[in-house]
Formats: structure tokens, C-alpha cells, sequence
């Protein structure tokens, strides 16, 4: 025994020494760590979380102290820890914050705050809108020439959130001499900056300031004295005669007035002015947008892709719609495909239907969807798509035919566990927006990333949500409600679903949504 132990003990350093030579070259997994969950106090509504991009933004309200922001939520993917961690202490977001959420590799978040606060400003007989340049911290307001500025009347003020700051001087409503800038400081949260009031005059009484042409409407937008009524006409270019815009489509506030005129020729040319009393502003020529139908809104268009997933286009034709049959089918089988129950009694119509997809108690809910857009692949039991088809018009409202039968919610996640039981609704809607690409969709709960009616990309959007059983088609028409008529779309997403929640795979087995003969209609 004794003579070997020398070359046991040998052998263990040979092992040693070539053990420690070797390399790990296996690599750590690579795992995306993201943002699950986060909420602070004093939020105005649910903030956007992006995992593509890894943001965060959060919609304050006017009062919250943006400075000292406290979360009251905040959750990552399982596993992975968060520095700093935002349950911690309070944090500044009037700059963006850097998170870092880890699980072998890091992953860099930025989150940030957008807080909108409402200030006003105006004087007696002003002409226009006061501008309120809150980075530059100025008021500008115009007066008419002839207009003493050493005495002018402030009609409504408010710098600041409202109920918490403070004005020093304290101006209020009253008589105030403007012959020279005044300035003031504006406190709150104990934070406090100088503005400028700056009073000009101008010869000019009535401006035509903007003009937006859409394909049968144009937005028309101008100033004028607050004590003046502002109004607009309007020509095609090749004509002479001027046309009253009647009073009932013009809305004004002060000295600034707008109005909407519809029943125009797509690509046509028209001249437009503003008026108020016997002055004229001046004259803006625009071209109006032409017009488009929607690629395949008649749903007559499918074929049967692997004998088990029915595709909305043809199969040597290209691609506008698509399902999420892609999913369903790897538990079952499509749940939505074509059908000859439509509202025109001919052609084809797409029929939507809530499934339970799998084995005995093994699977989960799968929500009848279409939409404009793709299905790129399937991620476990969950999806991953593209919204969204290009798109420059602007469009009115979104038509069509629908017929809905509903069932009890029957399946939830935990979100909405506590819906089970009532009807289900369907949804279909219509957006705008000005995505630079197709924007990923991804229903798994771990890197979730849905659409988001709210977010600052979207220019317009509309919706239809219904929760009854109908016997047969009905019409609809879903107006579409634009956040700005001058900025111009670059994509179009329209969904339907046969479940509103579906993509939390909430929904009632058994809900079926026919849809059929969707149009853009360009005219109010």
C-alpha cells in the first residue's frame, strides 16, 4: 500500500494540473431580461413598456412631483435582478434614469417621464393663440397695433399644476402694464423658474396661420382678434368664386379659430383664406390626398397552407392580412378561417372563432384574430407578429360588416381572472400611426409587448367593442379620432378579435365573429 501512494498522489496532480488548463467554453445562456411590471404614484394612465427598445415611459399627472417620482411597482423577467432597484427610495425623472436588469448578461433600460402641464395665458383682444414656449420659458401674445399695451386685460392665467403653485408677483385676472417684458416666478415643489410675458403688436388682424388637405377634408386654422369672429372661404384653384365655410364647422377659443371643410375632390387643388369681419388673412394654396382601398377587405382571398392553416391571401398573391392560425395550430387547428356566411350573400367573409386548444386539460385559450400584418413565428404556446402595413392617407372612418355571438368568459389569465362568467366581447379597431417599421407584437407574459392605443406614435385611432349576440350582419362605422390633422401616417394596423382580452388569453369558448367588406371612407 505504501509503495502506491507516490503514484496515486501523481496521478492526482497530473488530473490537477490538466484540470486546471481547461477551458469552460460552454456559454452562459442568453437570456433577454426585461421589465414585467412598473407603475409610480401620481401616474395619469398605465406606462409604456417597450422591451424592443428597452424603455420604459411613464405618463405623469400635472401635480406629481417628477423630481422625487416613488414606484409603487416594479417587477423583471424571473431571475433577473434590477440596479438600481425602483421599490427603493425616490428618483428624479425630469432626466432619464438608468436601470440595468441582469441575469448572465445585462441589459440596459431607460426609463423616462413625460408630464404634461397645463398653462394658459391670455389677454383682451388678443389676436390668436398665446404662445407658451415652456423650454425657453416665454409668453408671446399679439395685440392689435392701436391697442394701448400699458393697460390690458388678463382674462385667464395659469403657469403651473395646478392648486400647488405659486406667482411672484402674484398676477390674476386684472388690468396689467405690458409697454415693457414682465417676468415672474413660478414655484412649485419647491422648484422655482422665471418666465417672460412678452406683449408685441402687428399690423396684421387676420392670419390664415395653417391649412392640412386630406383626401375629401381640409383643416383650415387662423387668428384674429379674441373680440372678432373668425371664419374661412375657400376656392378650387382653377375658379374665381369664393365659398362661405358655414359657421356651424368653425370653433374658436380667443383669437384663434378652425375650422373642417368637407365634400372636396381628392387630388385637387384648392386656395383657402382666413376672414374675420371685412379683413381677409392670407391666401394658402393646398393639393388634397388621393384615396385607397383597403388590399383584400372584401376577405375573399385564402387558401390552406399545410392542410391545416388557413391563410386570408392568395397562395401565389401577396400577403396584406394574417391570423394567428399559425399558433393555434400547434395545439389544434385554425380557428379562424374563410366562410360563405356573408352579408352580400356572395363571396367569402372571415369567420373568427375562441377556441380551447390542446389535449383534455393541456393547452390553452386561443383567440379567432386578424389583422394587417404578419405572423412571424411561434414562441413556446405564445406568438410573436408584425402590426402594421405602410400607409400615407387619412382616412375618415373605418366600414364594413360584423356579426357577433358571444359566450361567458371562460378561460382567464391572472390579470383578469376576475371577468370569468361575464360575456365576452369582440373588438375591432383601426389605427394610425408613424412607426418607422412593422411594430412586434409578443403575447408570452415573459417579454410581453402588445399594442398600445395610447402610445405617441399613434396619429388616429377608433374602435368597436360589442358584448351581445346578433342574429345577423350588421354595419358599422368606426370614426377614426385624430391627436393632430398635420402630421402624416406612415403605417395602418386594423385587428379584429373574436376576444378583447385574447391576448392575455382571456376569453369564452364557443364566441364567433364574422367580418366582411372593410373600407376607408375619406369624407365627413
Amino acid at each position: 500500500m505504501s509503495i502506491a501512494k507516490p503514484h496515486i498522489t501523481a496521478l492526482l496532480f497530473i488530473v490537477l494540473l490538466f484540470s486546471g488548463c481547461i477551458k469552460n467554453d460552454l456559454p452562459y445562456p442568453k437570456i433577454r431580461q426585461i421589465i414585467t411590471s412598473i407603475s409610480a404614484d401620481g401616474e395619469s394612465r398605465e406606462a409604456l413598456i417597450d422591451s424592443t427598445n428597452f424603455s420604459v415611459t411613464l405618463y405623469l399627472e400635472e401635480t406629481t412631483n417628477i423630481a422625487a417620482l416613488r414606484f409603487n411597482q416594479f417587477t423583471v423577467s424571473d431571475g433577473g435582478e434590477a440596479d438600481p432597484d425602483l421599490l427603493e427610495g425616490t428618483y428624479d425623472l425630469s432626466k432619464p434614469l438608468v436601470v440595468n436588469v441582469s441575469r448572465y448578461q445585462t441589459y440596459q433600460w431607460l426609463i423616462r417621464a413625460e408630464q404634461e402641464i397645463e398653462r394658459y395665458f391670455n389677454i383682451e383682444g388678443q389676436i390668436g393663440e398665446t404662445t407658451i414656449d415652456a423650454i425657453g420659458r416665454r409668453i408671446i401674445v399679439s395685440v392689435p397695433e392701436n391697442v394701448d399695451i400699458s393697460r390690458l386685460n388678463i382674462t385667464t392665467i395659469k403657469l403651473g399644476p395646478a392648486g400647488i403653485t405659486t406667482l411672484t408677483p402674484a398676477i390674476t385676472v386684472g388690468e396689467y402694464d405690458f409697454s415693457r417684458p414682465v417676468r415672474v416666478d413660478v414655484t412649485a415643489h419647491g422648484v422655482t423658474d422665471e418666465w417672460t410675458i412678452y406683449v408685441e403688436k402687428t399690423e396684421l388682424l387676420v392670419a390664415t396661420d395653417n391649412v392640412d388637405a386630406w383626401s375629401q377634408v381640409v383643416w383650415a386654422y387662423g387668428s384674429c382678434p379674441s373680440d372678432m369672429r373668425g371664419g374661412f372661404q375657400y376656392r378650387k384653384a382653377d375658379e374665381s368664386t369664393w365659398q362661405d365655410v358655414p359657421s356651424n364647422l368653425v370653433t374658436q377659443t380667443e383669437g384663434a379659430f378652425s375650422c373642417y371643410i368637407p365634400h372636396l375632390t381628392p387630388l385637387t387643388e384648392y386656395v383657402v383664406r382666413a376672414k374675420a369681419g371685412n379683413d381677409f388673412g392670407n391666401e394658402v394654396h393646398v393639393t388634397t390626398q388621393g384615396t385607397s382601398l383597403i388590399p383584400d377587405g372584401d376577405f375573399d382571398q385564402w387558401w390552406l397552407k399545410n392542410d391545416k392553416i388557413w391563410c386570408p391571401w392568395n397562395e401565389n398573391g401577396e400577403q396584406y392580412w394574417d391570423t394567428g392560425n399559425t399558433g393555434a395550430a400547434t395545439l389544434g387547428q385554425s380557428n379562424v378561417l374563410p366562410t360563405d356566411h356573408t352579408p352580400t350573400g356572395s363571396g367569402q367573409a372571415a369567420e373568427l372563432n375562441t377556441k380551447f386548444v390542446g389535449i383534455g386539460v393541456i393547452g390553452k385559450l386561443a383567440a379567432g384574430s386578424i389583422y394587417t400584418g404578419s405572423f412571424k413565428k411561434v414562441d413556446g404556446t405564445n406568438g410573436i407578429l408584425d402590426f402594421g402595413r405602410p400607409w400615407t392617407l387619412c382616412p375618415t372612418k373605418l366600414k364594413g360588416y360584423y356579426q357577433y355571438k358571444t359566450a361567458d368568459i371562460s378561460h382567464a389569465s391572472s390579470e383578469y381572472k376576475d371577468l370569468i362568467g361575464r360575456p365576452d366581447s369582440c373588438h375591432i379597431y383601426v389605427a394610425l400611426t408613424d412607426w418607422t417599421a412593422p411594430y412586434e407584437i409578443r403575447t408570452n407574459p415573459n417579454n410581453r409587448q402588445l399594442f398600445d392605443k395610447n402610445s405617441p406614435s399613434v396619429i388616429a385611432y377608433g374602435e368597436l367593442i360589442y358584448s351581445g349576440t346578433m342574429d345577423d350582419y350588421q354595419e358599422f362605422e368606426i370614426i377614426l379620432k385624430y391627436r393632430s390633422t398635420s402630421r402624416v401616417p406612415s403605417y395602418m394596423q386594423i385587428t379584429c378579435a373574436a376576444s378583447k382580452y385574447g391576448d392575455f388569453f382571456t376569453g369564452g369558448v364557443g364566441a364567433v365573429l364574422y367580418v366582411d367588406q372593410f373600407s376607408f371612407d375619406y369624407d365627413y
